[in-house]
């Protein structure tokens, strides 16, 4: 019956704990994202020599294997802050030079229709591969992007992953299509 008690006690105590806080405390608020995707022609990178597609020509194929993401909101509720970190799988070719492989990448802030791109940057991430060992993985570190804007507008952006990419290396993945 003491026991009874005690519980019956101390969940009234909680109950009345529940409700401190609301609104006169500082309440947690959780910073909206923007819709964050990794562009289907721009996942992969296969790389080539001497402009031919054979398979002992290739130097490198890479696919943005997926990505880390947080949001938030800045000090003073005038922009988002989005935090990036992209994983990269890349294996080396036959025709592939040395150990260590310059993955060429970018981060683009579109308008919430995918229409018209409003930040673009490219960054390079380095791929070093074991001796004897054909495979590695990769992460890129954190890449930081500030968008501007109340963040409820600011989070109506989009954000755009994708390899940075020669004409014939778009074409490629147009053409075999997402894999």
């Amino acid at each position: 019956m003491v026991k009874r008690l005690a519980i019956a006690s101390m969940a009234l105590a909680m109950g009345g704990l529940a409700g401190c806080g609301g609104q006169g405390a500082n309440p947690v608020t959780t910073a909206p994202c923007p819709r964050i995707g990794i562009l289907s022609d721009a996942a992969d990178l296969t790389r080539f020599s001497g402009g031919s597609r054979d398979l002992a020509a290739m130097q490198i194929d890479a696919k943005i294997a997926g990505f880390n993401a947080k949001c938030d909101l800045t000090d003073r509720g005038q922009a988002l802050d989005v935090t990036l970190t992209i994983n990269i799988q890349a294996e080396r070719g036959p025709a592939f030079q040395g150990r260590t492989a310059e993955l060429p990448y970018m981060i683009a802030v579109v308008d919430p229709n995918g229409n018209r791109v409003m930040a673009r940057e490219a960054y390079v991430i380095r791929a070093n591969f074991e001796p004897n060992v054909p495979k590695t993985q990769v992460g890129t570190e954190e890449v930081n992007i500030r968008i501007p804007g109340i963040p409820p507008e600011a989070a109506k952006k989009q954000v755009l992953i994708g390899f940075q990419l020669t004409p014939d290396e778009l074409a490629l993945n147009r053409q075999r299509g997402p894999r």
